[in-house]
């Protein structure tokens, strides 16, 4: 039978001694694992204390929902074949109740239940079986996006404003409900106006990642159009550029009527 994860005999956790790196961690970043087999939820849950987060652990939804309410988590390791209440719906909900970055586990190879994860918000997701240090990268990667960029003026283009520091976006005026991925693909999109970027060039600058499933930026930009544009069917500021990917126009044209 398939482990749901890697066994770790041949790995060494980030911080095996169980230090803290400055600036990367530490222990008042708090992560909410929430998985009903306790193998893996032990496992998940040692790398990321020896990474030097605080884990909270949870093996149902309500019980998900009910840590999150008690301690406000700053991720959640969210596993999407829970009892009773499924990933998905714990996901919807935690999102009701604020911004809160989710990585997504799933025992699923269907490329239909990674995108559904990613259509209800989950800002990443890992399918099992896993590398727990793979984990805690992603973790780590997910996290260092929350935090405010060197850069943290705000952009302005097109009626669009992005707030790095404040971790806001708004459209004339009005907020923008956007995922930790969402801002900072619009993010990046408003610093590099005209620019032609490929899937894999997104991929790598705004997720960090060099290799990975190019889908999950298909269905960001998908979600953000639908934010952004005024018709999401025919988007002109997040332009399709066939054969190379996207392109932000800041200063979209007219189209003739």
């Amino acid at each position: 039978m398939q482990q749901p994860y890697e066994t770790p005999g041949a790995e060494r956790a980030p911080n095996g001694h169980g230090d803290t790196t400055p600036g990367r961690s530490g222990a008042t970043t708090r992560v909410l694992v929430v998985d009903d087999d306790p193998t893996v939820a032990e496992v998940v849950s040692g790398y990321l204390d020896r990474a030097g987060y605080a884990v909270d652990r949870a093996a149902d939804g309500p019980a998900a929902l009910a840590r999150a309410a008690a301690h406000w988590p700053d991720m959640v390791v969210l596993d999407l074949m829970l009892p009773g209440m499924d990933g998905l719906e714990v996901c919807r909900r935690l999102r009701a109740r604020g911004p809160v970055p989710v990585i997504m586990l799933t025992a699923r190879g269907d490329e239909d239940d990674r995108i559904l994860g990613l259509e209800v918000g989950a800002d990443d997701y890992v399918t099992k079986p896993f590398s727990p240090r793979e984990l805690v990268l992603r973790v780590e990667s997910v996290l260092r996006r929350t935090r405010p960029a060197a850069d943290a003026r705000p952009l302005h283009a097109a009626g669009l404003t992005v707030d790095p520091a404040a971790r806001r976006a708004t459209k004339n005026g009005t907020e923008l409900a956007l995922t930790i991925r969402e801002f900072d693909l619009l993010a990046f999109f408003l610093r590099h106006p005209g620019r032609a970027c490929s899937r894999e060039d997104l991929m790598r600058e705004v997720w960090g990642w060099d290799f990975g499933d190019l889908s999950t930026v298909t269905v960001h930009v998908r979600r953000l159009r639908g934010k952004v544009e005024d018709d999401p069917a025919r988007p002109r500021l997040i332009q399709t550029v066939w054969g190379v990917g996207y392109r932000f126009d800041a200063t979209p044209r007219e189209e003739a009527v």
